[in-house]
């Protein structure tokens, strides 16, 4: 069985390079660095049992190494599941760039990551994650074939990804309200980036009572005075009286400081690894009963948006497989409820076989 365990955040030198990988089975890592360009980067392959590891690059001012290097092994494992989960035939992986998205880029720095990801020979798909736009993608593609959600191509995955959580949402809001209308819902909606901000114009149109936070108070403050959204302090989005919170700027927010705040019935959000310990925090949540969509799942539209581009499908079709997230959702949160298990083991036991399985189909005659 496909074996997973929680990451340990220990200082680097107590916790060696391949022993972490080894927590998670990852079959590679590579460590770039560029000194005429700036670039620093890490890309983690985690698995390639379905095809070729498919997973964005993110570009984020990380604290320290340490720091980059639990977040791109956790989101590399988190692209298996997701890809597997969602039925594509794609392994995981994930790269990071370390540095400030808003002043270090570069057509050169990028173009040099094309190199680097070149140089895994198809191993590694990457794509737009947080701090990358397609412009960042179209630098890449000089270097290198394997990148997709270039201009015009399947473009932009955030409006997928947005429509993939919003149905999530829904089917998690007919089990705990018994019905899937989101009118009049109090929701907060933690980060209004690219996926963030669509996924508010999906809410506003229903008539959700939406409240919204960001870092970035220019946008912040543009996205909730289009959307009739009420704009509250990083700080406090946790202390709202709320239906749903939706977490969609970085992982980890599910944690013991706020799940002794949060009052909400259902967590459904784009971050990735939002439990900052799943084994902990995912037996918390179906203690308060509360119900948690697991993130890999909720937000695999931005994935199989690349995916369509991979295999030449159309937007008609990445839209119509990230709609199936609803009836995802509705077995998955129905199957914790009669099996008394949290919705996360039921989602990795169900990404897990589908690995198991076409392993088996892989194997030499």
């Amino acid at each position: 069985m496909f074996e997973v365990k929680d990451i340990k955040e220990t200082a680097l030198a107590e916790n060696p390079v391949i022993e972490r990988m080894s927590q998670y089975n990852h079959e590679q890592l590579l460590f770039c660095n560029d000194n005429a360009t700036g670039l620093k980067a890490i890309i983690a392959v985690h698995n390639t049992t379905l095809g070729p590891a498919l997973g964005g690059t993110r570009m984020w001012s990380y604290k320290n190494e340490n720091e980059a290097l639990i977040d791109v092994l956790r989101l590399s494992r988190g692209m298996t599941y997701k890809n597997s989960i969602s039925g594509l035939n794609l392994g995981g992986g994930k790269a990071v760039i370390i540095g400030d998205s808003r002043t270090m880029k570069s057509e050169a720095l990028f173009r040099r990551f094309g190199k680097f990801v070149e140089s895994l020979g198809g191993k590694y798909i990457t794509a737009e994650d947080v701090g990358i736009n397609p412009q960042d993608m179209t630098w890449v593609n000089m270097e290198t074939n394997n990148v997709v959600g270039l201009p015009g191509k399947s473009g932009d995955p955030s409006p997928v990804t947005a429509y993939g959580v919003y149905m999530g949402m829904k089917a998690a809001a007919k089990v705990q309200f018994g019905s899937d209308s989101l009118a009049g819902k109090k929701i907060a909606v933690q980060g209004v980036g690219h996926v963030g901000e669509y996924l508010v114009q999906h809410l506003s149109k229903e008539g959700a009572d939406i409240y919204v936070t960001d870092i970035f108070e220019e946008t912040l403050n543009r996205v909730a005075k289009e959307n009739g959204a009420k704009v509250v302090s990083p700080d406090t989005i946790y202390d709202i009286d709320m239906d749903i919170y939706a977490p969609c700027a970085l992982g980890a927010t599910v944690n013991d400081e706020t799940l002794d705040r949060l009052k909400c019935s259902i967590i459904a959000g784009a971050a990735n690894n939002q439990l900052q310990k799943e084994s902990v925090h995912g037996e918390v949540v179906k203690q308060k009963g509360m119900i948690y969509v697991p993130d890999f799942m909720i937000n695999a539209g931005g994935v199989i948006n690349c995916y369509a581009e991979v295999k030449g499908l159309s937007a008609e079709w990445a839209m119509g497989k990230a709609e199936e997230i609803y009836n995802r959702t509705l077995e998955i949160v129905n199957r914790s409820n009669s099996e008394g298990t949290p919705t996360y083991k039921i989602a990795n036991k169900m990404a897990e076989e589908r690995i198991e399985s076409i392993g088996k189909v892989k194997l030499p005659l």
